[in-house]
C-alpha cells in the first residue's frame, strides 16, 4: 500500500485526492451581483447534501467572484454539464476580470429564471434555481481557517428537459452528465451499458 500524510506532501506527480474521490459532478454556478454582472463558473468540489428541503454545495478555493456574488444576492443557480457542453464549461473556467461575462466568452444563452435573479444556461437540459442557505469557511481539524468556502443553497426551482424524463422517471445517462476526474485534464461521461441496479436490504 502507498502510504503518506498530506501534511507532508503526496510524494506523486499529482495529488490523489481527487481522483480517487471521483468521478465526481461538476457544479456549473451561475450568479449575479448586487449590480446585475454575470458570472458562471465550474466547481468540481460539487455534490448534493439533503432532501427535504434540498440542499445543493459547492466548495470554492478562494473568495471567488462566484462566492462573493452569492454572499451578496443571497441566489444562484447551478446548471448541469453535459458531453456536449463540455467544452463551454471549460471556457467558463479561465479566470476573468470582475464584471467580464463567461456566458459571452462560452457562446453560452443566458436565460431568466423564475424565482432567483441569477440566470440559467438556456443550452443545459436541467438547471436548478437556489437561495443560500449557508457560507462556511472550512477550517482544518486543529481549528485553523483555511481559505476555501463551502456555499450552500436550497433548490427553490427546478427545470428538466421533459425528453430526459420516461415514465415520470429522470435517465440519468441520456443526459450524458459530464464528471470531473483525476490530475489537471481529465473527465469522464456515463452511459447505459455501465448501470447495474441494487436493491437496498430490509432491516432485520
Amino acid at each position: 500500500m502507498y502510504f503518506y500524510q498530506p501534511s507532508d506532501g503526496h510524494g506523486l506527480p499529482h495529488d490523489p485526492l481527487n481522483a480517487i474521490i471521483g468521478p465526481r459532478p461538476i457544479g456549473w454556478i451561475a450568479s449575479v451581483d448586487a449590480k446585475g454582472n454575470r458570472n458562471l463558473a465550474p466547481y468540481s468540489f460539487f455534490n448534493c447534501f439533503n432532501y427535504r428541503p434540498p440542499i445543493i454545495g459547492f466548495a470554492s478555493s478562494g473568495w471567488k467572484d462566484s462566492v462573493r456574488n452569492i454572499v451578496e444576492t443571497k441566489e444562484f443557480v447551478w446548471n448541469l454539464t453535459t458531453f456536449d457542453l463540455a467544452s463551454a464549461m471549460n471556457e467558463t473556467s479561465a479566470s476573468l476580470a470582475h464584471g467580464e461575462d463567461e456566458f459571452a466568452r462560452a457562446g453560452l444563452t443566458p436565460i431568466e429564471s423564475r424565482l432567483v435573479r441569477a440566470p440559467r444556461v438556456a443550452e443545459s437540459p436541467v438547471n436548478f434555481e437556489c437561495r443560500l442557505s449557508q457560507c462556511i469557511q472550512l477550517t482544518g481539524a486543529d481549528g485553523t481557517a483555511v481559505d476555501t468556502w463551502l456555499v450552500l443553497g436550497e433548490v427553490v426551482a427546478v427545470h428538466i428537459d421533459e425528453s430526459l424524463l420516461e415514465n415520470g422517471i429522470y435517465q440519468t445517462a441520456k443526459a450524458r452528465p459530464v464528471l470531473r476526474a483525476g490530475g489537471p485534464s481529465a473527465y469522464y461521461s456515463i452511459d447505459e451499458s455501465q448501470r447495474f441496479d441494487l436493491i437496498r436490504p430490509d432491516a432485520r
